[in-house]
């Protein structure tokens, strides 16, 4: 069997985004600036209103899609194309930017505790200027699974034949969050060909076979398997990540991802493929045909 073991952690670093609203970055740093596909992550975790009450008022996006994910609290999204929701405890909304969109993201509400993700994933060149899309999933579309002892939320990819509500995404992503209780263990696949990392946001861990230690914070970048091993209870094309609980359990984050192998060009809420193609959607936005058809 092919077993994935963490080859570095990085600890999240004290950040702000939007209108001043306090974060935790652990992808998208200095230590750890990309893991291909994947771009930025961000905790959000306060019931301090002043933390995150201004929230992320009108801005834009081209080339790339956000994923947010509420654990605690409600975010209302509106853009430029007419699209309005509510984003409450348990939902997913999976935006791809595309060609361009100029969105806001409100807190509703002015009190409680505010938790929760955004993750960045790049888009192929080919694929940059496609028309944006909006995928909003309700807590109750997104399926959970029993792994042994570990409760599993399944986003996107699939774990024991469930699939993930989110679909037709071109890095052909694995999100799970996996709740494990203390000192249980559990197996889960990831595609050999994908980068993967575990994000732990409650609790601690041991992953791997090796038991390397995670602590609440921490996102542990995982590193290739065996492809020479046998493949066991995995498909051949597959490795398997092992995490257990800690003390007082765990619950954590699995994202995996294939790999796009193209350059990246960035600037703020801009990821092209040069700087050409930052300038212009700089000069897009500046003109309003950000979000516009060419």
């Amino acid at each position: 069997m092919s077993n994935r073991e963490v080859a570095r952690v990085v600890e999240a670093q004290p950040t702000s985004d939007g209108a001043g609203v306090k974060l935790n970055r652990s992808l998208g740093t200095q230590a750890l600036p990309m893991l291909d596909p994947f771009l930025m992550l961000d905790e959000f975790y306060t019931d301090d209103p002043d933390d995150y009450v201004a929230g992320f008022p009108s801005h834009p996006h081209r080339g790339f899609e956000t994923v947010t994910y509420m654990l605690a609290g409600a975010m209302e999204h509106k853009d430029s194309v007419g699209n309005q929701g509510n984003l409450r405890a348990g939902s997913v909304q999976w935006m791809t930017a595309g060609r361009g969109i100029i969105h806001s993201e409100m807190p509703r509400q002015e009190d409680g505790l505010m938790w929760g993700f955004q993750l960045w994933v790049n888009l192929p060149r080919a694929s940059k200027m496609m028309p944006p899309r909006y995928q909003d999933i309700a807590p109750d579309a997104i399926p959970e699974v029993k792994v042994g002892q570990a409760s599993v939320r399944v986003i996107a990819g699939e774990v024991a034949g469930t699939r993930g509500p989110v679909e037709g995404i071109v890095t052909a992503p694995l999100m799970l969050d996996v709740k494990l209780p203390a000192g249980e263990r559990v197996r889960l696949e990831v595609a050999r060909d994908h980068n993967a990392f575990v994000y732990v946001f409650d609790g601690d861990a041991r992953l791997g076979e090796r038991g390397t230690p995670v602590a609440r914070g921490h996102l542990a970048v995982l590193g290739e398997g065996d492809a020479s091993a046998p493949a066991g209870t995995a498909g051949p094309s597959s490795d398997v990540v092992t995490a257990v609980g800690g003390d007082k359990g765990a619950r954590l984050l699995l994202l995996a991802g294939k790999p796009l192998g193209e350059p990246v060009a960035r600037y703020g809420p801009f990821v092209m493929s040069t700087q050409a193609e930052i300038r212009q959607a700089v000069l897009d936005y500046q003109a309003g045909r950000l979000d516009r058809p060419a």
